[in-house]
């Protein structure tokens, strides 16, 4: 029905009959329970139709955070039309080519690239929304404590077949969370990483920007940098630091820096393992090993190195 959906709104859009040829071709991208589709008519070029369910509270978000960012100048896709009874959104099309696309080049053809989308994050920065404006419940103690839980459920005792009950009466773990839920609050994207930038002429374009939330800001920039769809080498992590550092005039503290990419990797590994094992898509294995093999980078030497030790072991060896 979601691509019905789409259609039918498509028609009331363009204000067309039944009779009017109108196609869709099925766009595979993320996994955030969306239905998203390539529309295509013979009276104006091609646009894209997004429709999600209920069972993702986020998505309804995805319309007013678009007409922020707009506001604020963050290159995101044009929003044509909404139909928030049928939760439908049709938005410009930005074509095929996003980051991930270029994994492989050196990263000087990538660099205008990252550049654009950190210029834009450094704008979010100071960017405040209404004060009466929605967004998803900010990234707070619970929040974090949430993400650990995913972590535990989905890869832990999941997808390696662990036993989590250490992890979850951990300590260091509960710490981290306090830790980084007293910090200080700003707008994040909450999915900073190369899947959600679009490519058009030399500017990066944000997308699936529907989870957006009050947090820390270097819990984006960790997601950008410990990337595990790029598997930056040790040299293009730091680029990217000197890159933010020449743009925000400031570099992360480390330590804070390192736990908000442990908390994004704890994350990203419980949603690989959740889609792995419950909506059987295997083409995030090859990405379990990457993003275990970034947690332990980020977790060396600190308490936490000794308790997710086998756990990352473990991943690490996944196939």
């Amino acid at each position: 029905m979601s691509a019905e959906t789409i259609l039918t709104t498509t028609r009331q859009f363009l204000e067309v009959d039944p009779m009017v040829r109108i196609t869709i071709e099925p766009i595979k991208r993320g996994a955030s329970g969306r239905t998203i589709v390539r529309v295509k008519t013979d009276s104006r070029d091609p646009f894209i139709g997004i429709n999600w369910t209920d069972e993702r509270p986020d998505n309804d978000f995805y319309p007013a955070v678009s007409d922020f960012l707009s506001k604020a100048g963050i290159n995101v896709p044009e929003l044509y039309h909404r139909d928030m009874r049928w939760r439908v959104v049709l938005v410009e099309d930005l074509g095929d080519k996003d980051l991930l696309s270029m994994k492989d080049e050196p990263f000087e053809k990538r660099e205008p690239f990252y550049r654009s989308a950190l210029q834009q994050l450094d704008k979010l920065f100071y960017t405040r929304g209404a004060k009466d404006m929605e967004f998803n419940p900010e990234f707070d103690e619970e929040m974090y404590g949430w993400e650990q839980e995913y972590f535990f459920d989905h890869l832990v005792d999941g997808l390696l077949e662990m036993d989590s009950s250490e992890l979850r009466k951990s300590s260091e773990l509960a710490a981290l969370a306090k830790r980084l839920g007293k910090s200080a609050r700003h707008l994040v994207h909450r999915d900073f990483q190369s899947q959600n930038f679009m490519l058009k002429g030399d500017k990066a374009y944000w997308i699936d920007f529907q989870g957006m939330r009050r947090g820390r800001q270097e819990y984006d920039l960790a997601s950008l940098v410990f990337d595990p769809y790029m598997n930056h080498s040790e040299e293009d992590r730091e680029k990217l630091l000197d890159l933010w550092e020449e743009i925000s005039e400031e570099r992360p503290v480390p330590q804070i820096f390192h736990e908000c990419a442990a908390q994004r990797l704890m994350q990203a590994l419980g949603a690989y393992g959740k889609i792995i094992t419950k909506q059987g898509d295997d083409w995030y294995r090859q990405h379990v090993p990457v993003a275990a093999k970034m947690l332990g980078v980020v977790t060396k030497g600190t308490d936490l190195e000794p308790l997710l030790a086998p756990v990352i072991a473990k991943a690490e060896a996944f196939v």
